[in-house]
């Protein structure tokens, strides 16, 4: 491949094929397990028996939800939030990774320079024209601005700095690289700044539920200003006006506090279960399966003396409730590719959000669109090794973010990868996941692969016709890969020799790293929804202009994150649309 051929790549793509159209929505519901009705449609809402009334209605309190809610709270609104779990969703289960730059007081004090039109410059490049330059900007630009107003309501950030590419920081440090800044040819074009700024909190040494270090005190802020919120309720219906404006929500909850307790419990058993083990590590799988299990047992308990109860919306609606990536029938109608990978979200990320939306008129986008984290460094010298497809040919640079290596695989590559490795890059494998810095999921990662799932070949040749490559192919892939090494010639992929090591040394090994690699998991999210102005958050109508009253924000709505995600952009995502929401509501 020529290096035009492989700049080419980076850019921005129109491939992201179209969606499968959204079916009959009552069709649809029932075929992807979703308990929602059809709008009910009130003439003369003030003769409704509305159990409740808020300015502000908000279905689904993670990341979104919450700062919709905190927003919405500072100016002036009064706010009522329901979730049908505990809260937090994926927002507060994640790695806890939010996504900031500019020149943010975190940056300042480690001393990492940064400004709003290098942020802005780089993730052009990430985000291609799914958000308006206009939006993408303004992000930027408000970006430190926005950190500060997370650490006012009691978020802690820390200046400890980590120079070096990693898919996750070393367990002491708190601000990082968590895109693909470092790597050529975007270090080229714009001077990197690590924009990655992890939550100063501790979940073990475990790298998920981190999130809940930000997500927990913007939730006692709110509360502490005056939010009412239902845990464990469940929105199943949107009440329009006679214009069509959404004015209220019938949510179902529980009328005996036993039962309510009890499914409490079943969901803390469910939740643990799935979230033991990290998304990537072999034995999730089973651990997943388990704790759905328990949630079957909620599911039977929230068919059992649950009351309905309207909510009405003075103002108006936000649905913030997460993606569809916990809901196997929708990934497989919009994007089948992606069903084999692990599913990267909570239980409460099953597209129920999004089809309210669409109940009431409302317009979806990027469907198909999934983000599939192929991640390889560490160990590093998977980094120096070669990735190559089902043909037995390269295809990336080896370095870049997880997120775009996995959207070339899959979307590009039938979603074949093979970490190609020799002798000597083998044995500095096992080393590397002992080095400094390597978490515990990173380093089990490594071992299992490459002592229990390595295909071996004593010459590349042999290699290749174990895997099903053509030998010739696969020859003259290593060839030109091992001249760049040495730097006799420069590399399609942009990689400088320092980070490459030529591949020369029998035996040769492949590592399955496809996106239905039996030991090698790839996590999986869905960043699709409906569309929104991004003026308001609004959401957009299917017939065209917006749906009156109706909002959507997080991984219910198409957003920056959903044309190539990088590490706390979905986080950073939730902030700006949640508070977006809300400010556009109080303007109302």
């Amino acid at each position: 491949m020529s290096e035009g051929t492989a700049y080419a790549a980076l850019t921005y793509d129109p491939h992201k094929k179209p969606a499968p159209p959204v079916p009959n929505p009552g069709e649809a519901i029932n075929d992807w397990g979703l308990a929602i009705d059809a709008p009910l449609r009130l003439e003369d809402p003030d003769t409704h028996a509305w159990d409740e009334t808020a300015d502000m209605v908000i279905v689904g309190l993670g990341g979104a939800g919450i700062a919709a809610a905190l927003q919405g709270l500072e100016d002036g609104l009064s706010v009522v939030a329901v979730d049908q779990y505990d809260g937090g969703g994926s927002s507060a289960a994640n790695g806890g990774v939010y996504y900031a730059g500019g020149g943010t007081s975190i940056q300042r004090e480690a001393g990492v320079d940064d400004d709003p039109e290098r942020m802005y410059a780089y993730l052009k490049n990430e985000t291609g024209d799914i958000v308006s330059d206009e939006t993408l900007r303004d992000f930027c630009e408000t970006s430190p601005a926005t950190l500060d107003w997370l650490r006012a309501h009691g978020a802690p950030f820390q200046a400890s700095y980590h120079p070096e590419k990693t898919s996750y920081p070393p367990i002491d440090k708190f601000l990082y690289h968590p895109d693909s800044s470092l790597s050529a040819p975007y270090r080229d074009e714009t001077a990197p700044a690590a924009r990655g700024h992890r939550v100063h909190f501790r979940n073990g040494n475990k790298p998920w539920g981190v999130g809940a270090g930000m997500y927990n005190p913007l939730r006692e802020a709110a509360l502490a200003k005056g939010m009412v919120f239902h845990s464990g309720t469940e929105a199943r219906q949107l009440a329009l006006d006679s214009t069509g404006r959404v004015i209220g929500v019938r949510v179902e909850r529980f009328s005996d506090p036993a039962l309510r307790a009890k499914h409490s419990k079943y969901i803390a058993k469910a939740n643990s279960w799935i979230s033991m083990l990290p998304g990537t590590f072999p034995g999730s799988r089973v651990t997943i399966a388990i704790g759905y299990r328990y949630l079957a047992k909620a599911r039977a308990l929230e068919g059992r003396q649950r009351q309905s109860t309207w909510i009405r919306a003075k103002r108006g609606l936000v649905l913030s409730a997460g993606g569809f990536i916990c809901n196997p029938p929708m990934v497989k109608h919009f994007a089948p590719e992606y069903a084999p990978g692990l599913p990267n979200g909570t239980l409460g990320d099953n597209g129920s959000g999004i089809m309210l939306g669409v109940t009431a008129g409302g317009k979806t986008a990027l469907m198909s669109r999934v983000s599939a984290w192929r991640f390889l460094s560490p160990p590093k010298a998977w980094g120096q090794a070669m990735l190559v497809d089902g043909k037995g040919e390269r295809f990336v640079n080896e370095t870049w973010y997880g997120a775009r290596i996995g959207d070339e695989m899959v979307e590009r590559h039938e979603g074949r990868g093979y970490i190609i490795l020799d002798r000597k890059l083998f044995k500095k494998s096992l080393g590397d996941a002992f080095g400094h810095g390597v978490l515990g999921f990173q380093r089990d990662i490594t071992l299992v692969n490459c002592l229990f799932a390595a295909t071996r070949g004593k010459t590349p040749a042999e290699l290749a016709r174990k895997m099903g490559f053509d030998p010739a192919r696969f020859d003259a892939t290593i060839q030109a890969y091992n001249r760049a090494a040495r730097g006799d010639e420069p590399d399609a992929f942009h990689k400088t020799p320092e980070e490459m090591i030529p591949l020369q040394e029998g035996p040769y090994y492949a590592i399955d790293a496809s996106v239905d690699a039996r030991m090698f998991p790839i996590a999986c999210m869905t960043v699709g929804g409906l569309m929104v102005d991004e003026a308001t958050g609004a959401v957009q109508g299917e017939a065209g202009g917006t749906v009156p009253g109706l909002y959507a924000a997080g991984r219910n709505a198409v957003g920056l994150c959903s044309n190539l995600y990088v590490s706390g952009l979905s986080y950073a995502d939730c902030i700006y649309s949640g508070r977006r929401a809300a400010r556009a509501m109080a303007r109302a």
